[in-house]
């Protein structure tokens, strides 16, 4: 695809968006959009929430069934919203909180909403908007110390400036970047397809061999356990306690870790422990007097860190550089005999029907979780120290292939998702010329 530029440009008066097309206007918000504050008084409309990803929603097409029951008893007073309106979380609006909506609706209190004049596209205004210059220039204009505390309030918002093309140039920008982003969201599904199948066979190789073994051909007995059905004949079925060091039994650790210290103590909490990885940029540390009475929480390289709260059944090897380091009570320290290889032991804890049969017994509605006591007892299929090594050199061979391609197909998506953003970018500050382009379309249309 080639694009051009305008016959001619001038400057917009505004540093960070430069020279715009020539006939663009540089207006305020506030002579395209007015606040509206009209509420609902039964709040019997569809509920709706914005999404940094996808815009204005119905709320429960975000969230799971189960917890969009959990709203609000009544949304009564809440602000209606009409079709083509820009609504605007004041609070999260740098990090594209905003969207003109599809949709009818009601949002929360804490939201502003902006109609827009007929001198404006809503199509148009949502590309604009929710382009990354424009959230660089929210959070620019937002009061706030922290970036969890930013606001841009309404007379803030409406007195910020963009140049506006006349009404049948947006129509021709919204036009080109329906169609562009179409094919590129359209190649970014078919790599998160890929992404999806490859953790399917993933879970399948590592559940087979851990379950069944390498060897199809070998004798099967019943486990004795109804969700592990058959396992080979020479194997036994043991609680995962049996296959960690004595002195060391399974654990969670700091309960009220206090804020985070700097130079204090690393902690590793529930969200640390990422499928494949162990995310130590975004640890915590806390002093030593809180970490002191939990020191036989302590991690050593080898151990495993298994998740127990919110996203259960997430588990890795813990690595030299967390050596001493601790752990909060969303994770639990497995430490595995010397003879038991962690990287078989924690294929076995991924394993599907090792994940199910605890995942069946987590607990709570908010935040599920699994008891220690459950997981010690947890249910392992073990083979000889022998055959173990040898699961564990395959498995290691063989998910490394499907990580390589997966996180080629990520890279994929990065790069679609940032040509995305910039030919955005681009359209709607007037960088490149797409008239000819909408032109060329509605004649082939025709």
């Amino acid at each position: 695809m080639s694009v051009r530029q305008y016959p001619s440009y001038k400057d917009s008066g505004i540093p960070w968006l430069g020279d715009v097309p020539a006939d663009w206007p540089i207006v305020r918000l506030k002579k395209i959009f007015s606040e509206r504050d009209e509420r609902s008084l039964k709040g019997e409309e569809v509920l709706l929430s914005v999404s940094a990803y996808t815009g204005v929603r119905p709320r429960s097409e975000i969230v799971d069934a189960d917890d969009y029951l959990t709203r609000a008893d009544s949304l009564a007073g809440y602000k209606i919203v009409n079709k083509d309106d820009l609504v605007v979380n004041i609070m999260l609006a740098w990090n594209r909180g905003l969207g003109v909506s599809e949709h009818e609706g009601i949002v929360s209190p804490a939201y502003c909403v902006f109609s827009p004049n007929t001198a404006l596209d809503p199509t148009f205004a949502n590309y604009v908007l929710r382009s990354n210059e424009y959230i660089a220039y929210y959070k620019a204009h937002s009061t706030g110390v922290i970036d969890s505390r930013l606001r841009i309030y309404p007379d803030k918002f409406l007195g910020l400036t963009c140049a506006l093309p006349p009404r049948p140039e947006q129509l021709a920008i919204a036009a080109f970047l329906d169609r562009e982003t179409g094919k590129i969201d359209a190649l970014v599904a078919e790599q998160e397809w890929l992404i999806a199948l490859l953790k399917e066979k993933r879970q399948a190789i590592i559940s087979q061999a851990v379950t069944k073994g390498l060897d199809p051909n070998v004798p099967m007995k019943d486990s004795g356990v109804e969700w592990l059905g058959e396992v080979p004949a020479h194997w036994q079925v043991v609680p995962l306690m049996r296959l960690t060091q004595p002195d060391r039994p399974i654990m969670y650790g700091i309960v009220l870790p206090g804020p985070d210290v700097g130079e204090g103590v690393p902690i590793l909490k529930g969200g640390n422990v990422k499928p494949s990885r162990m995310n130590l940029e975004s640890m915590a540390r806390t002093t030593p007097e809180i970490e002191a009475p939990f020191a036989r929480a302590r991690l050593r390289q080898g151990d495993l860190a298994y998740s127990i709260r919110g996203t259960i059944s997430d588990c890795e090897i813990v690595p030299v550089e967390l050596n001493n380091a601790n752990i909060t009570q969303d994770v639990a320290r497995i430490a595995p005999r010397h003879d038991v290889d962690p990287r078989w032991l924690r294929f076995a804890l991924l394993s599907e029907p090792v994940k199910e049969s605890l995942a069946c017994g987590s607990l709570g509605a908010a935040v599920r979780g699994i008891n220690i006591f459950d997981l010690k007892r947890a249910r392992i299929p073990t083979p000889p120290e022998a055959e173990r090594e040898k699961i564990a050199e395959h498995l290691t061979y063989v998910i490394s292939e499907f990580e390589h391609l997966s996180l080629e197909a990520e890279r994929a998506i990065t790069l679609l998702r940032e040509r995305r953003s910039a030919l955005i970018s681009a359209a709607v500050t007037g960088k490149i010329d797409v008239r000819d382009h909408a032109a060329t379309e509605r004649a082939a249309a025709a």
